[in-house]
């Protein structure tokens, strides 16, 4: 009797416990789940369903709505030498794999589909038999002799492709991303209870990308998908990818979407708003965000990049982008690539610094500036070049004077701004300095002439940014001037206006300047000024003086510039299409505009572009210079030079 009656005590708790704990465990999600609902009415926001997904047999390692650091997070020795750290949600697992110098991943049938990212170093990547090399680099911070753009490889591999990797002689950082879950991954993190299979999704978005074919992610235009808000998205099966870089203190209200999404913090920081709270975020920070999740976010002022990582796949993402992309292959077609012409370390006479080409009579003419790595110029190792679009050039000055921007001037000269002779001249096809237009202002000499464009007056305007050797200037600022017929030369904007005025080009009405700012906000700089990162826009006056100054167009900065708080986007040189496409060569790449200030697209290049023009006999190839080298691309459209 007693021990029948000790059972039954015994079941009693047992039963008291488990409903305890399930009314617990209800009352939590019961809680998270009201105070969303409250917010959803709160902020008037529509709650969609996503219908046909499988139920979810394997529990997240990111509770919802709690910021983490991936360091917190599942680890394991995948292979000898593979070392991964792991999160995952419903339907993705994703692994960041530090590979040992020569590691090898072994052959094996992949068991979900995969998209592998190269951060770091480089890989051979054996897909069904056959191998392809894989680089991931950081960019450099330029000076006077080099400067190498960033480069991240990567692969989508469909589930059961033949997939080995080995990792170079300095080892490789990888980015893993898995849908299914591989439930092989988590056995060797030590993961108990794991369920025998993960469920896949049976309907998904068309992917973006084809399988088995290796991309470089900077290759990807950015696509806005808010205002602030720029993403290189990547759409596998039913994975999507956002790597978005928000500006800084750029503010995004609350909002929710039915696709579940963690957000892994990449560079900078930001206050994620996860429900009614927030929670700061940094690099390598990772967070969870249910379907249907109120969130939102406030960034810092160094700005946020970041890599948000939705299931299944967003399909009002996949139409901005293809929007995005529309407008990008109006001007640069699909089947258009980039073409090496010259590479002046490999041939004669050797190229430094190239810049301000410009199409006259066939030809591309353009200066080759001297620097050393700190920016020492020297006019004796400088010349003036003209180039053959078949890739044969020679130098029409050499050793006399280190020009930069060049024009089409009259009587098929050029007018040529021979910065570190401080004056501006006319010069011809051959060389020969047939006069000098401008070296003087207010009596005093000005400094060092940067870019220069023609009016259709016979008059015309240059930059100069005052950056010259001499540490004492002429002129009391940084500032842009006009010449007009007569010769009569105008300052049109007050002495350090500008931080540094570079690029400068007019519309093909003549009737708006555009001028650029090269650098702004930096403490290794004299100057800070209010242009910022913008191309700013002027009105004509018929006299060609200047009103009306506003901002144009924004241009992208890089991580590293943001990271130091700066302002800088090296423009530098600027083109036009007759319909008032604009081409900006900056740090980050050559941004296109449209008439509207609107950002098309951004062509990428393996060095800083310096400068570019239109040329060939059609006017629709655009010739990019880049240190030594000369790169050119096809466009649907006809550059615009004004002709005297």
């Amino acid at each position: 009797m007693k021990l029948k009656f000790g059972k039954l005590v015994c079941s009693y708790l047992l039963l008291t416990l488990v409903v305890l704990l399930t009314h617990c465990t209800s009352s939590t999600e019961s809680a998270w789940h009201k105070k969303n609902v409250e917010l959803i009415k709160q902020y008037n926001l529509t709650e969609r369903e996503i219908t046909g997904l499988p139920e979810a047999s394997l529990a997240s390692n990111l509770e919802p709505a709690q910021v983490t650091s991936l360091d917190n997070l599942a680890s394991a020795e995948l292979h000898s030498g593979v070392d991964a750290r792991m999160f995952w949600g419903t339907g993705i697992l994703v692994a960041t794999l530090q590979l040992a110098p020569n590691a090898t991943i072994p052959e094996e049938e992949l068991p979900a589909d995969r998209l592998v990212f190269v951060l770091e170093g480089s890989i051979d990547q054996s897909i069904n038999g056959s191998s392809v090399t894989m680089l991931g680099q950081e960019r450099e911070n330029p000076d006077g002799v080099h400067s190498g753009t960033p480069r991240t490889d990567f692969v989508f591999l469909e589930k059961g492709s033949k997939s080995s990797v080995t990792a170079g002689s300095a080892g490789a950082k990888l980015l893993e991303l898995y849908s299914p879950v591989r439930l092989d991954y988590l056995e060797k993190a030590g993961i108990q209870n794991l369920p025998d299979e993960v469920v896949d999704i049976s309907t998904y978005q068309i992917p973006n990308i084809e399988a088995n074919k290796v991309y470089d992610l900077y290759e990807l235009q950015l696509t806005e998908l808010a205002t602030g808000a720029n993403s290189r998205l990547v759409s596998a099966k039913n994975m999507q990818l956002s790597f978005i870089s928000m500006d800084p203190h750029s503010v995004f209200p609350h909002h929710i979407h039915p696709e579940e999404q963690m957000m892994f913090v990449l560079r900078g920081a930001c206050e994620e708003i996860l429900l009614d709270g927030k929670q700061a975020m940094k690099a390598n920070d990772v967070v969870r965000i249910p379907g249907n999740m109120v969130h939102g976010a406030e960034i810092g002022e160094l700005g946020c990049d970041a890599l948000d990582i939705f299931w299944p796949a967003r399909p009002d993402y996949l139409e901005k982008e293809k929007a995005r992309m529309a407008a990008y292959r109006a001007i640069i077609p699909e089947d258009a690539k980039l073409e090496l012409v010259v590479d002046g370390k490999k041939s004669k006479p050797e190229l430094n610094f190239t810049e301000g080409p410009k199409w006259m009579n066939g030809k591309i003419y353009f200066s080759n500036m001297y620097f050393d790595a700190n920016w020492n110029a020297d006019p004796k190792k400088s010349s003036t070049v003209e180039l053959d679009p078949n890739g044969n050039y020679k130098n029409i000055t050499e050793g006399k004077m280190q020009t930069n921007g060049l024009y089409p001037y009259k009587n098929g000269n050029l007018i040529v701004c021979d910065m570190m002779g401080h004056r501006v001249v006319e010069m011809t096809p051959k060389g020969q300095v047939v006069k000098v237009l401008a070296d003087k202002y207010d009596g005093k000499p000005i400094d060092g002439p940067n870019d220069v464009i023609t009016d259709t007056k016979g008059g015309f305007y240059f930059t100069d940014p005052q950056f010259t050797m001499e540490p004492e200037k002429f002129q009391p600022g940084r500032a842009v001037y006009y010449v007009s017929s007569d010769g009569n030369v105008t300052r049109l904007t007050e002495p350090n206006a500008f931080a540094m005025p570079n690029g400068i080009v007019l519309s093909p009405d003549g009737k708006t300047l555009y001028i650029n700012n090269c650098y702004d906000d930096e403490s290794w700089f004299p100057v800070n000024s209010d242009k910022d990162n913008f191309i700013w826009a002027y009105d004509v006056n018929d006299d060609g003086t200047i009103s009306n100054g506003r901002k144009f167009a924004q241009l992208f900065l890089t991580g590293n510039v943001l990271d130091r708080k700066g302002k800088s986007s090296s423009a530098d040189g600027m083109a036009i299409d007759k319909q008032g496409n604009l081409y900006v060569a900056t740090y980050y790449g050559v941004q296109i505009f449209n008439s509207k200030g609107e950002f098309v697209g951004m062509i990428n290049l393996p060095s800083f572009p310096i400068s570019l023009c239109f040329g060939d006999d059609d006017m629709k190839t655009l010739y990019i210079v880049s240190y030594s080298k000369v790169f050119r691309i096809r466009t649907n459209m006809e550059g615009y030079v004004n002709y005297l």
